[in-house]
């Protein structure tokens, strides 16, 4: 039986397994290679997209809980010759060294960004803390995505 997604603007029908994982549909039936996997089980947050605008882990999840959903991963932010505002922002500062965590980090980022009512620098760390960079480019990172997302005082 085929899953009906959106995915990154456009409708796709995978006929993976219901039970088989997101992240392993995504990547590797559907060529997301910025959809990453990195410890299987939900803590590192690589393998983050956003599901209908939230931030998801890929890893933990069944191909069946996307049926009839919205999926945006990193290629579906914003192109080279116009990148999404997260995108340059990390690009500016220079912030991935390996860059293997920055898709999954770009997803929280984004949803951070698109949220109406702004965030406190706090709830921006906070959203952040569930990413792994273990290149210690955390204090970049940080200082890109506050310097997109609307922040409002604590």
């Amino acid at each position: 039986m085929a899953v009906e997604i959106k995915v990154n603007g456009s409708v796709r029908h995978c006929a993976a397994p219901l039970g088989s994982m997101a992240v392993h549909v995504l990547r590797n039936d559907l060529g997301l290679a910025g959809v990453r996997l990195g410890c299987g089980e939900g803590h590192c947050g690589a393998c983050m997209v956003l599901v209908d605008g939230h931030p998801t882990t890929s890893c933990n999840l069944p191909l069946s809980a996307l049926e009839g959903r919205e999926v945006r991963s990193a290629e579906g932010l914003g192109t080279a010759a116009s990148p999404h505002p997260v995108q340059a922002a990390l690009l500016r500062v220079q912030a991935g060294q390996c860059g293997y965590c920055l898709s999954g980090i770009m997803a929280t980022a984004v949803a951070l960004a698109e949220r109406a009512q702004g965030c406190t620098e706090q709830e921006v760390r906070q959203a952040l803390d569930r990413h792994l960079c273990r290149c210690g480019s955390q204090h970049r990172i940080l200082k890109a995505v506050m310097s997109v997302v609307r922040v409002r005082p604590a």
